[in-house]
């Protein structure tokens, strides 16, 4: 059993490492030392990470980059209520909405050269990016999901004596939470993304500033190193959130599917 449970999982597997082994095999022995410099074969990149963990650089890096994440995250956090008043009052929603429709379609990264002249290059000219590009997705599915929740469960609430207070804490927010945490997993996502990015011209430390440092010495190895904790990170948060959401909602089919 345990040898077919192995052959099962490798299985799901045998893409990728049917790639690994052709990526390798290319950049021994058919690229030239020239092109081998620029796509290290994936020993080497391991070879780089291994350095970069030694040194314990990777680690000050990655511990930066979350700790922008994180603490943008916090701010963006205020969509949530925004949006539950936005879907529960038409008059809110008639106000915030055309300010968030002529926001929402610029880029984040499009923000960078003026949050630079704003705040300087540091934490805070991040923390900026990355909170806009988590904002606008919490923002959007929260509204969406309150106002999508079933108008029978308001009534009933309402006939049996509830207060309209009670009604956006006890019915409307616990129908709308599993489409709000689809915004959240969206806007980590998003916020991550934008982070990289704002790192790459607007920072002295974090994931993206050790990409752009490995490009100006030509360590590609420590660049695809830098490459592959970022999408290792951000699987890892998308799985964090969605592993929390299905222990604290266990009604969501979505969610638990």
């Amino acid at each position: 059993m345990p040898i077919i449970h192995f052959l099962k999982q490798f299985r799901r597997l045998a893409l990728l490492v049917l790639l690994l082994a052709a990526w390798e095999y290319a950049s021994r022995f058919i690229l030239d030392k020239t092109e081998a410099t620029l796509l290290p074969p994936p020993s080497g990149v391991a070879q780089g990470g291994f350095e970069l963990m030694k040194s314990g650089e990777i680690w000050k890096h990655l511990f930066d980059s979350l700790s922008r994440e994180f603490v943008a995250f916090c701010y963006a956090s205020v969509a949530i209520p925004l949006g539950i008043l936005m879907g529960c009052f038409k008059w809110v929603n008639e106000q915030v909405d055309p300010i968030v429709e002529i926001l929402r379609p610029i880029p984040p990264i499009a923000w960078i050269p003026l949050s630079i002249l704003w705040f300087g290059v540091g934490n805070t000219q991040n923390q900026f990016i990355i909170f806009l590009g988590i904002f606008f997705p919490i923002l959007i599915n929260t509204i969406d999901a309150v106002k999508n929740v079933e108008p029978n469960l308001i009534r009933a609430a309402r006939c049996l004596g509830a207060s309209s207070w009670s009604v956006i804490t006890r019915v409307i927010l616990r129908a709308a939470l599993p489409q709000i945490v689809t915004g959240i997993r969206i806007g980590l996502g998003v916020g991550w993304m934008a982070l990289v990015a704002a790192e790459l011209v607007g920072a002295n430390s974090g994931l993206g500033f050790l990409i752009n440092d490995a490009r100006t010495v030509l360590r590609t190895d420590y660049i695809l190193v830098g490459m592959l904790a970022i999408g290792v990170i951000g699987l890892c948060l998308d799985r964090l959130i969605r592993y929390t959401a299905q222990k604290l909602m266990p009604w969501s089919r979505a969610l638990n599917a």
